[in-house]
């Protein structure tokens, strides 16, 4: 998780206890995605990160715990810590969540945090949907920690542990996104769902990792190699020595005041597409999809005429078993699908795939 650019229907047949697939709305907040989680009964709602890259979902940052006669605390404490350096810590307590009405889980797994870095002034936590190895050691006296999903299928709320995630550009006409749990939204996608086992590369093989190979225009810039998708990081994030050649192929200049590439008008012009080959597939970002919506640029920090790319340097040389990180600059030009059941990852165009909104 890395908090910026520095890691329905239902089944009626009475043999069948569980849902489909429903969905929950993600917001856009420029440089994060959050959902709204009720914890408690009745439920208290709390602003949370969307983060793939992380697992456990916790709460207490900038609005404190309301408990309820659903609060169980396990006298457990926990503390997770973050790719940039951010962490929480305090007390893990059972409680009921609601992601929405059909989404209702019993004794789910939460932290509550006595303190936490990284949340700036309106975020409250995150809400974890990586893979479970993840809360392996974050929390006293427990191996592992069941995420929402896991508990959402244990107790047959939904019928498979499939999580899709859907996100639009933040300067096109529905900047919004949608989580559903259970499979995915085919009226999101167009074409299909392509998917690619979890990378066997070690770290990345412990997130929603893959193998891909990343061209700029014809010239390759990283060969196939392994790093992760994650909603929790904003930006494409690529291997050092990918990164060079990114930035003195486009011409680039790193912006201080926003730690942005940053390219001028006719720079722009000239930028050939990204392409990332994972399995068999190659998804191309277009010039449009590499930069920072020039309508969010002051809220960077930036300058309203300027044209900031999107994509980063991890500050390592590839070969580290985490190259590249998709963030969500990725994946609002593609639909994503995190398939525990089968331990692969999907991808699919959307309509925004070739959208000009930035």
């Amino acid at each position: 998780m890395v908090l910026s650019y520095s890691p329905s229907f239902l089944l009626t047949l009475p043999a069948l206890a569980f849902l489909s697939l429903s969905s929950i709305n993600a917001i856009n907040a420029v440089t994060i995605y959050t959902a709204d989680v009720g914890v408690g009964s009745p439920p208290t709602y709390y602003t949370l990160l969307v983060d793939t890259g992380s697992s456990n979902t916790w709460i207490g940052a900038n609005k404190a715990y309301t408990k309820t006669s659903t609060s169980q605390s396990t006298g457990d404490g926990f503390y997770v810590a973050y790719g940039d350096l951010s962490y929480a810590f305090g007390e893990e307590y059972l409680d009921t969540v609601t992601l929405n009405s059909d989404l209702v889980i019993e004794k789910q797994s939460i932290g509550v945090a006595s303190e936490s870095t990284g949340m700036g002034t309106s975020l409250n936590g995150l809400l974890g949907v990586g893979p479970v190895d993840l809360t392996e050691g974050t929390v006293i006296n427990t191996n592992q920690v069941p995420t929402v999903t896991d508990n959402l299928y244990a107790q047959k709320t939904i019928s498979s542990e499939v999580l899709g995630v859907f996100f639009s550009p933040a300067s096109s006409d529905d900047s919004s996104g949608e989580l559903t749990f259970g499979g995915y939204d085919a009226s999101k996608i167009t074409g299909d769902i392509n998917y690619v086992p979890i990378t066997s590369t070690s770290p990345a093989s412990e997130y929603w990792g893959v193998d891909q190979s990343i061209s700029y225009g014809s010239t390759s810039i990283l060969t196939k190699t392994a790093g992760i998708v994650d909603t929790g990081t904003t930006l494409i994030l690529i291997a050092t020595d990918a990164f060079d050649t990114y930035k003195s192929k486009t011409g680039a200049s790193l912006d201080n005041t926003t730690g942005l590439l940053k390219i001028s008008s006719d720079q722009y012009n000239q930028l050939s597409s990204l392409y990332f080959t994972i399995g068999s597939v190659t998804y191309e970002l277009t010039p449009n999809a590499q930069i920072w919506p020039r309508s969010l640029n002051t809220a960077i920090g930036g300058t309203t005429s300027d044209i900031y790319l999107v994509v980063g340097d991890t500050g390592s040389k590839s070969g580290s078993g985490l190259d590249f990180t998709n963030g969500y600059c990725f994946l609002e030009r593609f639909y994503s699908v995190y398939d525990k059941t089968n331990s692969r990852v999907g991808f699919a165009k959307t309509d925004y795939t070739y959208a000009t909104s930035n």
